[in-house]
């Protein structure tokens, strides 16, 4: 999702600007200089001249104090993904490194824009044992994809400048920078001031595909009577959803998505199928692929949840893999066509393409009938469960309320555990683009809370709801008091079933339902966040969650339903495989 309201004294400076800055200043000037306008990060003493500059200076950047690292480097990815501005993050020296690396290195393998700052010992104290040292360029090495430790006042300008095109360009990804204390306070020239307007959103220098792998690209789905398109998170990352779905029609082929790439087709599109694979996907998404005698990947690896383990697309169907990332490409699928370039220009030349051999006509194979037949099978199962009085309240009884309560252009922002797939599974996200943003890189618990308030500030016009079991509030519940301070108009779902549930879940189908360590006592959710000033309630009779979820989403401040729910192990969660 590219900005397209930035505005164009982006990268200017007040008047009278000094011709000498700090380290720390040239820092708060460099990021001023990349458009940035919030930082999420937690103080610290190595941090202390950064955060002397940003209080003295004009720069027009707001900085978010978070109450962990980890959460910081959430919101920030959070931040990107419904922005498409690079998503900053900060922290001090020490253990405000190693609580910051979860939230880095989920941005970097979801290919998401972000720059993460952290503080460093003085380069004249390394080796002499200081409190807090660590080696800081080794740490974040394996897992970002740029990453420096500043060793000089005067490689400022030029660290901050290569991480932000690292974070921008190609595949998108999370950048590092490791600022000594003592170089923050010495000096250099202002006119090192300068940025790149392309790097300050994503993605930039946008690659075009080869017009032979086009074409080859083209021979295979024409060769192919029922093709289907299975989009992944570049495809809403590149801004392409519009023209897959155009190509879509004109070959009158399905289009499902993966987790990440939920929004790359509207949900009541005729074509969509809605999301595949091991979490979130159904028998009847799954026959979909099943059926196609080519699958057109765009925009995802093609990993284990996507395709079941390898399994659904067979090993014998056709492939055709689009990707930004060319070591993505065939790298779990022999391919018949790979293209390697941005999805957007992939998606558009491929269209051209094919329209021109098809002189101006349309394929129609009876997708749409197809798909309209699956959708309605799948809709009744869940409408089924959705209606249910049963006690603790199904998941499927939470789904449908928010459904009925939601604006259309809300953005849900999910847990993994009982959130993630249900919600992949059964939620209709009715219009294009970012409208779901759940961790699929890493799963770590304890994201959906504090990126609720990324994206809660990065879309302040929208509707955020936070969706969460009770083992990720857990992780996170200090940051019900930044989103209090903050003033945010979050939603917060927790389904509470005291334990564990995935975990759970997974040693009822591989272990004989021999449960060790996954149930924890349970908590009362809605009387821990009204400690924080949260407007909250707690439902255990499913006749009461439709009104009270009118009242929390209708509510303008922060509001939390904590919902007495059935264990994940007994649902009718769409999970094909748990880990056995």
């Amino acid at each position: 999702m590219i900005p397209d309201d930035l505005p164009s004294d982006a990268l200017a400076f007040p008047d009278g600007q000094s011709a000498d800055l700090t380290g720390a200043e040239a820092v708060v000037r460099m990021l001023q200089a990349h458009g940035v306008r919030h930082i999420f990060g937690l103080c610290g003493d190595t941090s202390l001249p950064f955060y002397d500059a940003l209080a003295r200076l004009d720069h027009g950047i707001d900085h978010v104090l978070t109450r962990d690292e980890r959460s910081a480097a959430y919101m920030a990815d959070a931040y990107a993904r419904v922005t498409g501005r690079v998503g900053v993050c900060e922290g001090p020296s020490g253990g405000g490194a190693t609580y910051i690396l979860p939230g880095v290195i989920e941005a970097n393998e979801s290919s998401v824009a972000l720059l993460s700052i952290t503080s460093d010992i003085p380069v004249t104290a390394r080796g002499r044992y200081p409190l807090t040292e660590l080696d800081q360029r080794a740490l974040f090495a394996p897992l970002t994809k740029w990453n420096s430790v500043v060793d000089h006042v005067s490689q400022i300008p030029h660290i901050f400048r290569t991480a932000f095109r690292a974070a921008t360009t190609g595949r998108p990804g999370a950048a590092h920078i490791g600022l000594p204390y003592d170089l923050q306070k010495q000096h250099l020239s202002a006119a090192d001031i300068w940025a790149d307007p392309r790097h300050t959103t994503f993605p930039a220098y946008r690659t075009g595909p080869d017009s032979e792998l086009i074409a080859a690209a083209a021979d295979v789905i024409l060769a192919a009577k029922r093709p289907a398109f299975i989009g992944g998170g570049g495809v809403i990352l590149s801004g392409a959803c519009n023209v897959l779905a155009e190509l879509a029609e004109l070959l009158d082929a399905p289009v499902a998505s993966t987790v990440s790439g939920h929004g790359a087709i509207a949900d009541d599109h005729p074509l969509a199928v809605g999301v595949v694979g091991a979490n979130g996907g159904t028998d009847e998404t799954r026959a979909v692929i099943a059926a196609a005698d080519c699958v057109i990947f765009v925009g995802c690896r093609a990993g284990s949840t996507t395709t079941e383990h390898g399994s659904v697309p067979s090993r014998t169907t056709p492939i055709v893999h689009i990707d930004i990332d060319p070591l993505v490409v065939s790298g779990n699928y022999r391919v018949e066509a790979g293209v390697v370039g941005d999805a957007l220009l992939c998606l558009s030349a491929l269209r051209i393409e094919i329209e021109k051999r098809l002189a101006g006509a349309r394929r129609h194979n009876g997708a749409a009938e197809r798909v309209a037949s699956l959708r309605a099978q799948k809709r009744a199962a869940f409408d089924r469960l959705a209606r249910s009085s049963e006690r603790p309240i199904r998941p499927e009884r939470v789904l449908a309320a928010l459904q009925a309560a939601l604006p259309s252009d809300a953005i849900i922002v999910a847990d993994p555990g009982t959130p993630c797939p249900y919600f992949s599974g059964y939620f209709q996200f009715n219009g294009s683009g970012r409208r779901f943003v759940t961790n699929r890189a890493h799963g770590a618990l304890g994201f959906a809370l504090p990126a609720s308030v990324g994206a809660q500030i990065g879309a302040p016009e929208r509707k955020v709801v936070a969706v969460m079991g009770d083992g990720s509030f857990g992780f996170a519940v200090g940051e019900l008091e930044t989103i209090v301070r903050q003033g945010l108009p979050i939603t917060m779902i927790v389904f509470s079933n005291a334990s564990f549930g995935w975990i759970k879940a997974s040693q009822k189908e591989g272990y004989g339902g021999r449960y060790f360590s996954v149930d924890f006592t349970r908590a009362d959710h809605a009387r821990i966040a009204e400690a924080y000033g949260v407007k909250a309630w707690t439902v255990d009779d499913p006749e009461a969650l439709d009104s009270m979820m009118r009242k929390a989403i209708a509510h303008d401040g922060p509001t939390l339903i904590d919902v007495i729910a059935q264990p994940l192990e007994e649902s009718a969660v769409p999970v094909s495989k748990w880990m056995g």
